[in-house]
């Protein structure tokens, strides 16, 4: 197991490697001039080269990666260039709206998920599964701004008990008032996302249905519900955390949208602002945070799926 966990930060490392110099690169090629940008349409020819030497833009793009490596290794993911805060601080105020919507969301994603998904599966011969079934494939086709208006429409224009955009001025002093806020947002990306993964959790239930496991403990006595609980679902379990690592991906793509949608002032909002303003370290820092996050949870995500899996543990010894 040490073995296998150092080979996969190992993996963890390159794979931030790459990310950054896509990142990097990728930055660097979109039109615009970040001095002119900064110093303003009257701004003098001077003044532009002036503050491309302040900022180092004239260096070889290899020297700005590598500077830029350099400090995020020391944990100093650099300064906006219009504002000079420091890209660290900004995520962790951010971070403080991005990590409890994605959490949320998440838990809304199993909630809707599991017990449907398995119901599905058990009735797929009947009206309710699939009623099950179909709704999962419309909702998963549903763009997550249409599923977000909707919402809105409903919980915040005819009923009018949750709050259509905004977060709290002072954060989660007032807790209720943060929640409440999350609460629509939340909802939007975890129906949409749970109704992919009630897909997948629907076809590993109807794969354990049909192993000679659960047939065998439905011949001893207990009924086919009882067999797939006490025998099954721990398989669907270790299929369901196999995908999370592509849950949260889609967490994390879906946040940067309704967090527009919903005028939340957090993580995916501020990339957006910032790619407008061409605000690069801003920007690579913004990414490189949430590659790496993505890559983390992949990382956590393989290590449970490996002590879990008797299997996997006993092909590791």
């Amino acid at each position: 197991m040490i073995r296998y966990t150092l080979m996969r930060l190992a993996l963890l490392a390159a794979g931030l490697v790459v990310a950054s110099v896509i990142i990097f690169f990728t930055l660097r090629i979109l039109p615009g001039d970040v001095a002119q940008l900064i110093g303003g349409t009257n701004s003098t020819p001077e003044q532009i080269a002036a503050i491309r030497d302040r900022l180092n833009l004239d260096a070889p793009l290899a020297a700005q990666y590598l500077d830029w490596v350099g400090g995020v290794l020391r944990g100093d993911l650099g300064a906006s260039l219009l504002t000079g805060t420091p890209v660290s601080t900004e995520l962790a105020q951010k971070a403080q709206v991005t990590l409890p919507l994605g959490a949320l969301s998440l838990t809304i994603a199993l909630l809707f998920a599991g017990p449907l998904g398995v119901v599905s599966a058990l009735r797929r011969s009947r009206l309710g599964g699939t009623v099950i079934g179909v709704g999962a494939q419309t909702l998963a086709a549903v763009p997550v701004v249409w599923a977000g208006m909707m919402l809105v429409v409903v919980f915040a224009v005819w009923w009018g008990v949750l709050p259509a955009q905004g977060f709290p001025r002072d954060g989660w002093s007032d807790p209720g008032a943060a929640l409440r806020s999350l609460v629509l947002p939340a909802l939007t990306i975890g129906i949409v996302e749970g109704a992919m993964l009630l897909r997948f959790v629907r076809s590993a239930t109807l794969q354990a249905i049909g192993q000679d496991y659960v047939r065998t403990a439905a011949s001893q006595g207990l009924t086919r519900t009882r067999a797939l609980i006490r025998h099954g679902l721990p398989n669907v379990g270790l299929s369901v955390v196999t995908v999370l690592g592509l849950q949260v991906a889609g967490i994390i793509v879906g946040a940067v949208v309704i967090e527009q949608l919903f005028s939340l002032p957090g993580i995916g909002r501020m990339l957006v602002r910032d790619v407008s303003a061409r605000d690069l370290p801003m920007v690579q820092g913004e990414l490189l945070a949430l590659t790496a996050f993505v890559l983390l949870v992949g990382f956590v995500v393989d290590l449970v799926h490996r002590l879990i899996d008797p299997r996997q543990r006993e092909s590791a010894a």
